[in-house]
């Protein structure tokens, strides 16, 4: 750890870790961790991982074996020499319809529907309900669905440690401590949960709870920030330091936006519009789809095999329209590395992206990707990244920030968190706009 001397506090963290870990994992499957931006939790977990002895597990080596919710969260942590992976590849084997399924499912519709058509009233309209629900059950037919993996590294490892964790929900967490084995979850209160519920980990109280802010990081402006939208308390406009300022909205161009660094949001209405106003700035307005590397791309899903992360911004050159639902393109990943299937001689080839997430920037089709479920598989899913909604930024951070702040929330506790979660993606300057 260099020259890092954990804090009094931290210290205290620590041997609470390995108290629990060494006496009490029998009782108590999951030690929580929690602590708010800038209260030295990773500094907390390498000290404890070093003072158990623990290294990354290996098939030969049970050890800790490291995860997150978002595969970009997973990628800054190899980035940072920590292996991690996503909970999901983790735990999940991906389970998914057949073509042939898919038909039949179709076909059996078909039939009902006509078998529909020759009835009356109230038998009718059950019908026509069971039918909706057939559709229903198709729509789900057509998604990934996920199965427990029983040979999953989960079930060897001496320590789990989960990172980022606030947008675990209840049906993941139990899925986890299936396996049996301790877990190690690092989480910090004040982010966003998931979507839909609240997150299964931060919900109970933690064992440790790190308060103390770092003198260093107490310094930052953004830390104030980030900690008066925790608590609530009102950010006035002005300058806070040198890299951070809260400004109105109409105050600042486009164009202004586009040296500010990445832009995020809080709907995806608000992302749409964005995106569309800061391409026409950046002179790529009159395009359906992407005109070039310096568009900017953001991944949508995980493609393992040709190591796509959701979450990942991506450069496209030498971009080719290939029909209504794709086009193709040479793809590098954020390091300039090459993204593609193999050539015939062996180097990365070009990609195809399917269409449907750019064209919803000009008419928003909710019909869209269920419609194009057969034709959509296999094919990379991307959209523009000049502006990303809060949910997609979890797990990642930016030099630059600028926080577009249109209002998302349905209470104060939402607001506040999604708030603090935004200002919280910058690692040096900041611009509020609201």
């Amino acid at each position: 750890m260099g020259d890092i001397t954990p804090s009094a506090t931290q210290a205290r963290a620590i041997a609470a870790i390995r108290d629990w870990f060494e006496n009490r994992t029998g009782g108590q499957q999951v030690f929580r961790l929690f602590g708010y931006a800038g209260t030295g939790k990773s500094t907390v977990l390498k000290f404890a991982l070093d003072d158990l002895g623990l290294a990354p597990h290996a098939e030969d080596r049970p050890g800790v074996v490291t995860a997150t919710f978002t595969g970009k969260a997973a990628l800054v942590l190899r980035r940072k020499g920590t292996p991690a992976r996503t909970i999901h590849s983790l735990i999940y084997s991906v389970i998914e319809a057949t073509e042939e399924e898919i038909e039949e499912a179709q076909k059996r519709i078909a039939e009902a529907e006509q078998t529909a058509r020759l009835l009356g009233g109230f038998d009718r309209t059950t019908a026509e309900a069971a039918i909706e629900a057939m559709r229903q059950a198709l729509r789900d037919m057509k998604k990934p669905r996920f199965a427990l993996n029983p040979a999953s590294d989960a079930a060897s490892a001496r320590l789990i440690v989960l990172d980022e964790v606030s947008m675990v929900g209840e049906d993941m967490a139990r899925d986890l401590m299936s396996f049996g084995r301790p877990i190690l979850v690092l989480g910090d209160p004040g982010q966003l949960p998931p979507i839909k519920g609240e997150g299964a980990f931060t919900q109970a109280s933690p064992d440790v709870m790190l308060t103390e802010i770092h003198r260093q990081a107490a310094e930052s402006a953004i830390i104030r920030l980030a900690t008066l939208a925790r608590e609530g308390r009102p950010i006035g406009f002005g300058q806070y330091d040198d890299h951070a300022w809260k400004m109105r909205m109409a105050d600042v161009t486009p164009e202004q936006c586009l040296r500010g660094g990445q832009v995020i949001c809080g709907r995806n209405a608000t992302r749409f519009q964005l995106n569309n106003a800061l391409r026409r700035a950046a002179g790529f307005g009159g395009s359906i789809l992407p005109t070039g590397s310096d568009e900017k791309i953001i991944c949508l899903k995980n493609q393992n095999d040709l190591g796509l992360i959701n979450g990942m911004f991506l450069s496209l050159a030498d971009i080719v329209d290939e029909g209504s639902l794709y086009f193709s393109a040479r793809v590098t990943d954020e390091e300039g590395i090459r993204i593609g299937p193999p050539d015939r001689d062996g180097t990365p080839g070009r990609l195809r992206l399917y269409k449907g997430h750019f064209e919803d920037h000009v008419t928003l089709d909710p019909d869209r990707h269920d419609r194009d479920w057969k034709g959509k598989r296999g094919l990379t899913e991307a959209t523009f990244g000049w502006a990303i909604t809060c949910h997609k930024a979890q797990g990642s951070q930016w030099e630059n920030v600028i926080v577009w702040d249109d209002g998302l929330g349905r209470t104060e506790q939402d607001r506040r968190r999604w708030l603090y979660t935004a200002i919280t993606r910058a690692e040096r300057g900041l611009v509020i706009l609201a």
